[in-house]
């Protein structure tokens, strides 16, 4: 039978000489290689020079605390830390938990109860490196959505901010994106806080555009008990949460001017008070702003302060809409494919090539988003092992205009370009755009003519007449 410890370094650190040779001969029946320690100055010596894979630690040593070896970062990352005290209860462990340990032994205990402790505490520790070896590898791929042709520019940006970031570590200036709905705003805020020097602290995100003008200071500030009605008790706010970690607050520019002015005094006094308080309250965070506007613009407009603006302008970046990066679409869509793949267990699917020429000439008002949404509509309906025509949903004549520029939905491509001489008819191209159009209303109503005339802004008869004359009459 395989002992349960086999192979495993267990550095017990305990002054208890009798306790600690009774922990010693019990880990070395299971297997483990153990080596016991009586103070903190062996204990730090044998976390350096031995790297044990586990350590038993004690709280109350001759020479001070055993949690002083967990503030110091004394054990590596590949080792881990289970405390043991016959004292200090709850408090003691979360306290040691917060530190770094894995688990908690109240003393006495039998030693039988290690193998299941220790091996619940390596649990947990693979565990957290398999969910940062996820982090990692999806900020990888978060880079490669970005990285495209179109977009080197961005990329540049980019670099500059990570390297600020780590050459700055303490004090991170606040990031402003800007770009269309649907472009990845959100999914670029998360990229930058995990490539971050904060990637292990707390990403807190709100859209300010859901937050009423009433409550928005409230929900940001946080308010003292008796600050205004339903006020029954103390509550932080989203600044308050993000201590120590990212505050990102999408469409910024909902906000109103009254509570802008709290934000910028919260960005550079590093400071906020709560709703009904009269004292500061020190917080640290990174912030990170997004807007489907053009916050400048709105500046000149009246509608956005000035002096947040310029706050926030330090580090700006902006996101294309995906009709100005169709050479990048190919590429995103086999990403975005690739995550739904795995959701939807279908491993071997594929995107034709007569599928990526569809998605290159669509005008994707959405972006990603609605990319992402035809794609998994095509996945759910479909037959057989490749994406392709007729399994998004798009129109037969899309296809058509995507191989021929003198159709009328080619027309919808910015990259259109003209003819030679005669071989353009307008009058048959734009026939050919009312009809795509039509089309398209039709499949956006189910098939009603009633609601796809109301959505075209058209009588019902002339799309009913329109129909007929195409052979696609519907009632």
């Amino acid at each position: 039978m395989a002992k349960l410890l086999a192979d495993q370094r267990v550095l017990v650190v305990e002054d208890e000489r009798f306790w600690r040779d009774e922990l010693c001969d019990y880990l070395e029946e299971q297997g483990a290689d153990v080596l016991g320690v009586g103070n903190l100055g062996e204990a730090r010596g044998a976390a350096a020079d031995w790297e044990p894979d586990f350590a038993l630690l004690d709280v109350h040593l001759p020479d001070g605390s055993g949690l002083e070896l967990l503030r110091g970062g004394v054990f590596g990352k590949t080792t881990s830390v289970v405390v043991m005290t016959a004292e200090g209860g709850v408090q003691l462990a979360v306290e040691a938990m917060k530190l770094g340990a894995l688990d908690f032994l109240s003393k006495p205990f039998e030693p039988e109860a290690l193998p299941l402790v220790l091996r619940r505490a390596r649990q947990s520790r693979q565990r957290d490196r398999l969910e940062q070896h996820q982090r990692q590898e999806q900020a990888t791929t978060l880079g490669g959505i970005y990285f495209g042709r179109a977009l080197e520019t961005l990329q540049h940006e980019l670099e500059r901010i990570l390297a600020a970031d780590q050459r700055l570590r303490q004090h991170l200036p606040p990031v402003l994106i800007e770009g269309e709905t649907g472009t990845g705003k959100s999914t670029l805020a998360r990229w930058v806080h995990e490539q971050g020097p904060r990637a292990e602290q707390p990403m807190v995100q709100v859209n300010c555009a859901t937050l009423p003008d009433n409550l928005a200071e409230s929900e940001l500030f946080g308010h003292e008990k008796g600050a205004f009605t339903d006020a029954r008790a103390n509550r932080i706010g989203l600044f308050e949460a993000a201590h120590g970690g990212t505050l990102f607050l999408d469409e910024i520019s909902s906000l109103s001017p009254a509570v802008q002015a709290k934000v910028l005094t919260a960005i550079e006094d590093r400071c906020i008070r709560r709703v009904g308080g009269n004292r500061s309250i020190a917080v640290d965070v990174r912030l990170i702003a997004a807007s489907l506007h053009d916050l400048e613009a709105l500046v000149h407009e009246g509608r956005f302060r000035e002096d947040l603006f310029h706050r926030l302008n330090l580090l700006r970046l902006k996101l294309p809409p995906l009709r100005e990066r169709r050479e990048d679409i190919p590429a995103l869509a086999d990403h975005l494919l690739d995550g739904l793949k795995r959701r939807y267990r279908l491993p071997d699917v594929h995107i034709g090539p007569a599928g990526y020429r569809q998605l290159q000439t669509q005008p994707w008002p959405g972006n990603l988003r609605e990319l992402s949404h035809e794609l998994e509509r095509a996945l759910i309906f479909l037959e057989g092992d490749a994406l392709g025509f007729p399994h998004l949903g798009l129109s037969s004549r899309d296809t058509e205009a995507g191989a021929n520029a003198q159709t009328g939905p080619a027309l919808l491509n910015p990259e259109w370009q003209f003819p030679e001489e005669g071989e353009f008819n307008l009058e048959a191209a734009m026939q050919e755009l009312g009809m795509t159009l039509i089309e398209r209303a039709l499949e956006r109503c189910d098939q009603n003519v009633s609601a796809a005339a109301r959505l075209l802004g058209v009588p019902r008869d002339y799309v009913r007449y329109r129909l007929k004359v195409a052979g696609q009459e519907s009632s």
